[in-house]
């Protein structure tokens, strides 16, 4: 039985674009200095963090639909937050895509990456479908506590991505009322 697109995890794919928007919006009023802070323990500084989660997020849906129309984002060091930011509606369009499907069969084998043409010296992998798509929750959820690791270390105010804030605004979770 192949099953159809998953809802539960369709959420946790919709919870990890509004998390990784929270924080850009925190980021968005760091200074350029701030911006190139970082830690021990973490991946980088916080611009290269944020870069490098969203290129991710289309490096893994890319792979899951098997077709990617947009030049990824370049993990370049100094790449600005309005370029990082410019590909988030890609990562929101490619995870609605995703569950649009007639069906999602977590063992189905991905032979390759349709993003091949923009790196044709890469590694080749062939992995099922279920690994790009763990991978992208819970490789924003790691790198996203990474700036706020940074954030917390430095002074600076932290954004809280938890699911339950998210949660609270989805209207999904609140104060019962006797």
């Amino acid at each position: 039985m192949t099953p159809g697109p998953d809802p539960f995890l369709h959420r946790q794919m919709q919870h990890d674009i509004w998390a990784t928007e929270r924080l850009m919006q925190r980021c968005r009023k760091l200074t350029r200095d701030q911006l190139e802070l970082t830690v021990p323990g973490t991946f980088g500084t916080i611009r290269r963090t944020l870069a490098h989660i969203v290129a991710a997020d289309e490096r893994y849906l890319a792979r899951l639909l098997g077709v990617w129309d947009e030049e990824p984002l370049r993990e370049a060091p100094d790449v600005a937050l309005d370029t990082i930011a410019q590909h988030l509606p890609h990562v929101r369009d490619g995870v609605e895509r995703l569950f649009s499907g007639a069906t999602l069969d977590p063992e189905r084998v991905l032979a390759d990456t349709p993003l091949r043409r923009f790196a044709p010296n890469s590694a080749r992998f062939e992995m099922e479908v279920w690994v790009p798509a763990a991978q992208l929750i819970n490789h924003g959820t790691d790198h996203r506590t990474h700036v706020n690791t940074i954030l917390g270390a430095n002074g600076l105010e932290t954004v809280d991505v938890q699911v339950w804030p998210y949660a609270i605004e989805l209207n999904a979770s609140h104060e019962a009322k006797p």
